[in-house]
């Protein structure tokens, strides 16, 4: 989906509609959790800090997120994805692979598809969306930005090793600042350059990674479309109008906070077993704690005292807590399906 949470509110919101918006904190605290295309002019970008945003934007309109909206409107999206295949692999609220080898509409070509799905998506949510079509996840992501907003973009076969090694490696979903960085110091800065490494030097760098590198860089994934990916983690967070202080108060809003997440997992049957704390300092500085247990939690009120004894240890604080946040992960696996692999048209 095209700036998903921002399309969202200019929809329901005429007067916000062709303005600078950013969905997320106040201009004072928080950060961006997403940013419509006339605030991205501006350079603002999701997880900016709001007080930046509104520095490069002075007429940045701040809205709080409705994220019980932005799901209903995800539902129905997938909606729409589940009338040409079952094979959808959600990746957040406003973005999935589609594996449509064999869709449900019979037809060959895969431009095709998608263009019937972004026009369904337009009448029935009134967002535009954006499509890549390739023959595997990571070109198809690729491609997915190169005509943002409201395009899409195809990489055949014949294309998607040179189209891979003309980018800067920054631009490879999975590879962030820190090993670009790494691979900067190698020097390597395009895929044409990562493809110039052998397996051996590549892994000899990068670990296991570097089988990943290996492939992408020669336009290669195998990795199936899942639909029934599981779901690593869960948890939410929290940036406060004024910083705290005191451990009563910091317990009594982690508390808040792993009580959301523990009714998202018990909706879900996600029992867990791996709690994670996030305590961001006035000065952004962060940390976090975590401890892994050899069963499942039993209920709520472990969560919270889990939660709480990992918290307890950081006071008295060097300085004011900004932001909490609580996270479950280490759930329960179930098996995964054998893929299609089987080709169609991707024109």
């Amino acid at each position: 989906m095209d700036a998903f949470y921002a399309s969202v509110e200019q929809r329901d919101d005429p007067a916000l509609r062709g303005k600078p918006v950013a969905v997320g904190g106040s201009a004072a605290r928080g950060v961006v959790a997403a940013a419509s295309y006339e605030a991205r002019a501006f350079g603002v970008r999701s997880a900016m800090p709001s007080v930046t945003a509104q520095r490069r934007c002075p007429e940045l309109i701040f809205v709080r997120p409705r994220f019980e909206v932005y799901r209903a409107v995800s539902a129905r999206i997938r909606a729409v994805f589940a009338r040409f295949t079952d094979l959808i692999e959600p990746l957040s609220l406003d973005e999935a692979y589609l594996d449509v080898t064999r869709n449900k509409a019979g037809i060959s070509a895969a431009t095709t598809i998608a263009r019937m799905i972004r026009a369904q998506i337009r009448d029935e949510t009134g967002l535009t969306a954006s499509a890549g079509v390739s023959y595997n996840k990571f070109l198809a992501k690729l491609a997915s930005d190169l005509n943002k907003p409201d395009g899409q973009a195809v990489i055949t076969p014949a294309r998607g090793a040179a189209f891979v090694q003309a980018l800067p490696v920054t631009r490879f979903h999975g590879i962030g600042p820190a090993t670009a960085a790494r691979m900067e110091r190698l020097g390597i800065r395009t895929g044409a350059d990562l493809a110039g490494h052998d397996l051996a030097f590549l892994t000899t760098h990068f670990g296991k990674s570097g089988r990943w590198y290996h492939d992408i860089a020669r336009g290669i994934d195998l990795r199936p479309v899942q639909p029934d990916r599981p779901r690593k983690s869960l948890g939410t967070e929290d940036t406060f109008a004024t910083d705290i202080s005191a451990f009563d108060d910091a317990r009594r809003e982690l508390a808040t906070l792993a009580g959301k997440v523990w009714q998202q997992a018990v909706a879900r049957g996600l029992p867990a077993r791996t709690v994670t704390i996030k305590v961001k300092y006035a000065d952004f500085r962060q940390i976090t704690r975590r401890r892994t247990l050899p069963a499942p939690l039993a209920d709520e009120a472990a969560f919270v005292a889990l939660a709480v004894g990992l918290l307890a240890p950081i006071f008295p604080v060097p300085q004011g807590i900004r932001l909490l946040g609580v996270t479950l992960s280490t759930f329960d696996r179930g098996a995964q399906e054998a893929p299609d692999t089987r080709q169609l048209s991707l024109w």
